[in-house]
């Protein structure tokens, strides 16, 4: 199969995806404040509202343009990743959001995929932001969004986190 043609429809499964996770972290975001929540890293979270739809229109425009196959193993490694993004969702219930809440008087989550890594979900999205573009032949993309990504992560998102999560050493994060 060729990736142009997969691109369009990859890219708007990934979109349908994430809207419909987003509903899921508001209504976990009103449960969460309802309970006393204090939100961290307010200052860099409209980065993601840019990062992630510029890396799928860009994925979108690489891939389409793309006159090779489908790679296989990155179409394998990103569905891959799906089963293990709603294990995080699970295992987090109620505290999963795409914000930094952290809920006063809770436990922090050691079960589930946190029990192998500490920033499964971040793991999960990185996978996802390499292996989508690779998948309809975007490589370029893949390259460059692996790297802000991980920027975006390493530098900013997770030291929020930590820093946030050693304020209420025993409370649940919410990792998105």
């Amino acid at each position: 199969m060729k990736a142009g043609p997969l691109a369009p429809v990859l890219v708007l499964a990934l979109a349908a995806q994430r809207l419909l996770e987003l509903r899921v972290a508001r209504r976990n975001e009103r449960w969460a404040r309802a309970h006393g929540a204090v939100e961290y890293g307010q200052a860099h979270y409209p980065l993601f509202f840019v990062l992630h739809p510029a890396w799928m229109l860009s994925t979108y425009l690489e891939g389409r343009r793309s006159a090779g196959r489908v790679n296989l193993p990155a179409l394998l490694a990103l569905l891959l990743a799906q089963p293990l993004r709603y294990w995080v969702i699970r295992t987090l219930g109620r505290y999963w959001n795409t914000r930094i809440l952290i809920v006063p008087g809770g436990e922090r989550v050691t079960g589930g995929p946190f029990r192998y890594v500490t920033h499964p979900n971040y793991a999960v999205v990185a996978l996802e932001i390499a292996s989508a573009p690779l998948a309809v032949g975007a490589w370029r993309t893949a390259l460059a969004f692996t790297l802000l990504n991980a920027a975006l992560l390493l530098l900013i998102r997770i030291p929020a986190e930590e820093r946030a999560l050693a304020t209420y050493r025993s409370a649940p994060s919410s990792q998105g």
